[in-house]
């Protein structure tokens, strides 16, 4: 990933997908905002108990420092789960002023209409972008363990196939910040749900120990669905930055014992 400063603003970009004019995306961070501790300070997230006031200037600092209208954002209310919401014209800015609002029971979204920016939240949990790259359509997904074990990552680009004619070879993938598996201990009820799945091998777990525990590697396993799905490994970019780690740069759940807020991963056809 490459790291730009826009205005007060830092953000990342995947170089996979930084070199598409029709498209616009970013992975922004937790710095630059109005809210105050333990939110501080860019925190995109209505559903964290943080100031909705502070929040809305949160997003409205993040749309006009990447120049796209705040009613353009999209959202979803992130379930966990593995279901993919197609975005049409009508579902535009779809929880942009309220969590009320957002697209519910969904984890990713899809969509072929220019003018859209698609956004998932995240403080761990992996973003995940897509993008056709002949029929010029994009997606963003977000995949904890739940969802990853939900085949979240799988479901969208079976939607990308399916519905719209996607050939697998064309997608880019880019896998953001996430807890990384430095940081990322599971208990043996997670690995035991990991290990029972086709996605799930003993290689996504490494460092177990006596007690059953071990660490997960949210990358690997999301990247061994996509290679299973027919994403060739050159099309896969992962960021390999962790968030628990990098917690004074993006929020990290885990790190803040679950008192934070989110930073957000979104993608755009551009045009009207």
């Amino acid at each position: 990933m490459i790291e730009k400063n826009i205005n007060s603003l830092s953000f990342w970009f995947f170089e996979n997908l930084q070199e598409y004019g029709s498209l616009t995306h970013f992975v922004s961070s937790r710095n630059g905002g109005f809210s105050a501790p333990p939110h501080d300070s860019l925190n995109l997230g209505f559903h964290v108990e943080d100031n909705p006031e502070r929040v809305l200037r949160n997003r409205e600092l993040l749309a006009s420092t990447l120049d796209i209208p705040l009613k353009n954002f999209t959202f979803c209310q992130q379930v966990h789960d593995g279901r993919v919401k197609i975005v049409t014209e009508g579902l535009k800015g779809k929880g942009a002023i309220t969590h009320e609002t957002a697209l519910g029971e969904t984890d990713s979204l899809v969509t072929n209409v220019p003018g859209i920016c698609l956004v998932v939240l995240v403080a761990d949990c992996l973003p995940l972008l897509f993008y056709d790259t002949k029929k010029n359509i994009i997606g963003a997904a977000h995949a904890g363990w739940r969802g990853t074990v939900r085949c979240v990552a799988q479901n969208t680009v079976r939607v990308l196939r399916e519905r719209f004619g996607s050939v697998p070879q064309d997608i880019l993938v880019g896998m953001g910040p996430c807890i990384g598996p430095c940081c990322y201990e599971v208990g043996e009820d997670v690995i035991g749900v990991v290990n029972e799945l086709s996605v799930g091998k003993e290689c996504f777990i490494s460092k177990r120990t006596p007690d059953g525990r071990g660490y997960l590697d949210l990358w690997k396993c999301n990247e061994n669905q996509l290679l299973q799905m027919g994403i060739p490994e050159e099309n896969i970019e992962s960021s390999g930055i962790c968030t628990h780690c990098n917690h004074s740069t993006f929020f990290s759940h885990r790190h803040e014992k679950g008192g934070t807020g989110r930073f957000g991963a979104g993608i755009m056809i551009n045009g009207s």
